[in-house]
């Protein structure tokens, strides 16, 4: 390719040719560059020169490449003489311009070469800007369409209106409708509105100012509409003065803040109502619906209040816990209602009792609380308590009935500044804890010693189930001998606790403890598997043991899940006889009690009475229960050696035994002259520390084989 030069002689012309500020461009009909002057290298990007030498496909934008060909085709054919188009062109960085491009076919040189005559005026700036208002525009008309607010313009003097579409359909006019004037509006507003609507309107037209309006107007398919319009007075140089402005509509927007409105104004009539309401149930939040009585939610959050206030060192809070006693035999006996009548008694006589100088609750189902805030005493607190207790045991008429109650009175009294109050309600409780444990119908306070002992008996009862867990309970055996041969007849399993640091327990130290947890159950369970696996064993190695007995709780004949855990431990029949303490049979087996112990006779399982002479059993409960045996309780056994009253006693037990059949067994025997005794008298069975102490399975064979206590007889 060669480069475009100027002919000799031209020097003037290439001078204002490269000087010119008109980008100027010449292409050979290939579509090459052989000539840029400064200005049109410059805005391409290029040094002066750079550029000569680049094809018209490299700097021309691809959208624009199409129609740049077709045009130069038609060009450089003759088919036009030139032309004109805005075209975007690349720039050496990449970057893209518009410009005005024209072109031209230059006629041929002596050589007859002809080239292609480009003139680009840039033009970036106003399509940039085209385009930028073109976006607007397009974001406008979104805005618009999505808003659905209608744009309007009314001519002041000619009264001509000029609406948009969306303002053709708020007012419902057909779109096509291009012909409308200040009446079509004016005609439109409502009656109820059209007054104050139009003032507002002449008054902005006369202040040249700004319209802004809320009026309904009735479309012409006669739907009402409430539309807010805005509009300002405008007025170009020379032209006629003009409102423009917007409408939309807000129908619905009215329509809710009417609901709104309607809402409020009855929320507004409830709210006294809900008020009158709230203070009714906070009254029965806070009080006893029965007695009338602040409940346990009022006394806490007076409680509360009293610790959280400053208070002095000579501050004091003694709290009275009083539960009922046999509260609940009335219920059984006389019904609810009575049980009812009973709190509302007691409500009212604690009432009258404080005279409003004490605060009452009732925290429970018998139970109630007197707080005492600054004005206790350890003498006045036991003399209220005394006074109350008396009160409460006078009999209660009720329906032709006397209804008797009693009331055991825990008392927790703390002085000076820094008083915890949930602390002193426990305090309360253990006190009274302690009040219904040592006989009922009586007060006791609380005491660190009282604490102490609770904390104790705590620890021991977290150590029992602990114990259960770690299977620390074991059996001891202690033989049972035929009075007559002295041969072993069986063993009675009794448990021992091996403490993990106390070493071995005897029942003494956690029976009643265990009681209270309600694990008894358990323990005599576990007793029960260790003793028939240690009786298989013996019978195994041929020791003569014939049968084990164990204690069991009484309460566990009212168990109905007893027989069947048993029926799963598959006891041999004879070979394990359960001991009861006699003292709580007291003649009241009911029919629960009665099927389990008929089920245990079918099971093989022997019945025995234990300590018998110390409770209350009579001769009929003897018949209904028909044991296998009953042990004579140890204190009648003792004195027989030196007492003969005593020993006559004992001999008129044993009678009363042979009478009915039961074999009798005596416990506690501790000496030989005793043993001898006791077998002249007919007694059929020995047990006691004159023959063997309990042992552990494995010296118990030891004792069998040595036959010392044969021997010591």
């Amino acid at each position: 390719m060669t480069p475009f030069r100027f002919g000799r002689g031209e020097a003037v012309l290439r001078n204002f040719v490269e000087n010119a500020t008109i980008p100027t461009f010449l292409f050979n009909t290939d579509g090459v560059i052989v000539y840029a002057n400064r200005a049109g290298s410059h805005v391409l990007g290029y040094a002066a020169g750079e550029c000569v030498g680049i094809h018209f496909t490299a700097i021309v934008h691809p959208d624009n490449l199409a129609t740049a060909r077709t045009q130069t085709e038609d060009l450089i054919t003759g088919k036009i003489q030139g032309y004109q188009a805005e075209r975007r062109y690349i720039r050496k960085d990449g970057e893209t311009i518009w410009a005005l491009t024209s072109v031209s076919l230059m006629p041929g040189d002596e050589n007859q070469v002809r080239y292609l005559s480009v003139q680009a005026v840039d033009i970036d700036r106003r399509k940039r800007a085209e385009a930028a208002l073109t976006k607007s525009e397009r974001r406008l008309q979104v805005a618009l369409d999505t808003s659905q607010i209608g744009v309007f313009e009314g001519d002041l003097e000619t009264g001509e209106l000029f609406w948009d579409d969306r303002a053709h359909d708020i007012f419902g006019i057909p779109r096509g409708r291009k012909s409308l004037h200040a009446a079509d509006w004016e005609n439109a507003l409502h009656p109820e509105d059209a007054a104050k609507t139009l003032e507002a309107m002449s008054r902005a037209i006369e202040e040249k100012g700004t319209f802004n309006a809320k009026f309904r107007i009735i479309r012409a398919d006669g739907e009402i509409r409430t539309l807010r319009s805005r509009a300002t007075y405008f007025q170009d140089d020379g032209a006629t003065p003009k409102f423009i402005g917007a409408n939309w509509d807000i129908t619905d927007e009215v329509a809710l803040e009417e609901r709104l409105t309607t809402a409020k104004a009855l929320a507004e009539a409830r709210n006294v109502e809900l008020e009158a309401a709230k203070a009714r149930i906070e009254t029965q939040a806070l009080h006893d619906a029965l007695t009338g009585l602040p409940n346990r939610r009022y006394l806490d959050q007076i409680l509360n209040q009293y610790r959280n206030r400053s208070r002095l060192p000579g501050d004091s809070l003694a709290l009275l816990h009083i539960d009922l006693d046999r509260f609940k035999q009335i219920n059984d006996t006389l019904g609810h209602a009575a049980g009812d009548a009973m709190l509302v008694h007691v409500a009212r006589l604690l009432n009258a009792k404080v005279a409003g100088q004490h605060f009452v609750a009732r925290v429970g189902g018998d139970e109630f609380v007197i707080a005492c805030f600054n004005d206790a005493d350890v003498q006045g607190l036991a003399g209220l308590a005394d006074q109350i207790i008396a009160e409460i045991g006078q009999p209660v008429p009720y329906e032709g009935h006397f209804c008797r109650l009693g009331a055991s009175i825990g008392i927790a009294l703390e002085t000076g500044a820094d008083i915890d109050t949930p602390r002193e309600l426990i305090n309360a409780d253990i006190a009274l804890y302690r009040a219904k444990g040592r006989g009922r119908n009586r007060h006791e306070f609380f005491s660190k010693a009282l604490q102490s002992e609770i904390e104790t008996t705590k620890h021991m009862a977290d150590e029992i189930l602990s114990g259960i867990e770690q299977g620390e309970f074991h059996p001891y055996y202690q033989p049972l001998l035929n009075a007559t041969s002295l041969d072993i007849i069986g063993v009675e399993a009794l448990v021992r606790w091996h403490h993990p640091t106390e070493g071995i327990l005897s029942p003494i130290r956690f029976l009643r403890i265990a009681e209270d947890l309600n694990v008894l159950a358990a323990i005599d369970r576990s007793i029960l598997q260790q003793a028939m696996v240690d009786l298989d064993q013996w019978q195994s190695q041929g020791i003569a043991v014939p049968s084990v007995s164990v204690n069991v709780s009484f309460r566990r004949l009212s168990d109905d899940r007893l027989i069947p855990g048993l029926r799963e431990l598959n006891i041999r029949p004879g070979a394990i006889s359960f001991e009861f303490l006699e003292s709580i049979f007291l003649d009241e087996l009911d029919d629960g009690v009665a099927w389990n112990i008929d089920a245990l006779r079918d099971m093989g399982i022997g019945i025995d009475i234990d300590d018998f002479g110390t409770g209350h059993t009579s001769i009929v409960s003897l018949l209904k229960l028909r044991p296998r045996h009953f042990k004579i309780d140890r204190q009648l056994i003792n004195p027989i050696a030196h007492m003969p009253e005593q020993r006559r006693l004992v001999a008129s037990i044993i009678d009363i035994g042979r009478s009915l059949g039961i074999k009798v067994v005596a416990e506690g025997v501790e000496t030989i002259e005793q043993a001898r005794i006791l077998q002249e008298l007919g007694c059929d069975i020995l047990q006691g520390f004159a023959f063997a102490r309990p042992m552990p399975a494995d010296q118990l064979v030891g004792w069998i084989a040595g036959e010392k206590w044969r021997k010591a007889s």
